[in-house]
């Protein structure tokens, strides 16, 4: 019995050798790989030569990837905070008792399960000045508006996506907070009413520090996810008017496909460190604000 026990022991230590070979293979391996071919001017096709950080260095002097790094940082910051106050405000909505809110629940979290790209593109029919759905539907009521092209105008263009982006994913947000939720106990909601507290001194001194792990992982996800926005943005503008809703995802793709590969891949490993930045210090923030239930 107590062999058994120690073989079973020491096979529990290899469980993880599968996640492992994996993290290996689709993340350190593409993660070496990547640093090795941006020191490179490796254009996939002739023969990659060492060159060095010149294209790091370039890349402070391209005035299309530094417009690109706004367009980006505009985009997280308008969507990765819309996401979570409106996904925290349904999911608070959506924890109350009312008639039809497993109806309102699926409507929310709908669009979500729908591609961005394929998203993207229904948009882009409805909010066409011309032909389009929205548009249409206005002249017949007499509010003729199709010389308004909001994804034509360079300073309407990215908050037209923010928007779109917004109303995709805040049923996925909306999930997270809703599970954090319905894991806090009953009991201290009444503990708190029987003291007095009002609904909003409940939300702040019970509810919202018994949610930093849900707030935690929803930061984390939207501000990847923000900074990585890449098919909404192709389906919409493909990236214009000019290159003003541009992301640095889009231009990495379009430089690499343009046979610049090493200096792609340099961009990509400056737009690595661009998301992590901000993660690392939104969990170091978090991290000391965890509440033990």
């Amino acid at each position: 019995m107590f062999l058994r026990n120690k073989i079973v022991s020491k096979l529990h230590n290899f469980m993880i050798l599968p996640a492992f070979i994996l993290f290996f293979i689709f993340f350190i391996y593409p993660l070496i790989k990547g640093i090795g071919l941006s020191l490179t001017d490796y254009d996939g096709m002739t023969k990659a030569n060492f060159i060095g950080l010149k294209n790091f260095v370039d890349f402070f002097h391209d005035s299309r990837a530094k417009n690109d790094v706004i367009n980006t940082v505009l985009f997280a910051l308008g969507s990765a905070p819309l996401l979570n106050i409106f996904g925290f405000l349904y999911a608070l909505l959506l924890d109350s008792k009312f008639k039809g809110k497993s109806i309102a629940r699926t409507i929310i979290y709908l669009p979500a399960v729908v591609s961005p790209l394929i998203m993207g593109y229904i948009w882009y029919f409805i909010l066409q000045p011309q032909r389009g759905f929205l548009f249409s539907t206005l002249a017949r009521l007499g509010l003729d508006l199709t010389n308004f092209n909001w994804l034509g105008n360079r300073y309407m263009a990215l908050w037209v996506i923010i928007v779109v982006n917004v109303w995709q994913f805040v049923g996925m947000t909306m999930v997270v907070y809703l599970a954090g939720l319905q894991s806090i106990p009953e009991e201290m909601h009444e503990a708190g009413k029987i003291d007095g507290a009002t609904y909003w001194q409940r939300i702040r001194y019970i509810v919202l520090p018994m949610m930093i792990q849900p707030i935690k992982i929803n930061v984390t996800t939207n501000i990847i996810g923000s900074l990585s926005v890449f098919e909404i943005i192709m389906a919409l503008t493909d990236g214009g008017p000019g290159y003003s809703t541009e992301s640095l995802s889009i231009y990495i793709m379009r430089m690499c496909y343009g046979s610049s590969t090493g200096y792609s891949t340099a961009v990509a490993i400056i737009l690595f460190l661009i998301i992590l930045l901000p993660v690392l210090i939104s969990l170091k923030l978090m991290k000391s604000k965890e509440y033990d239930v």
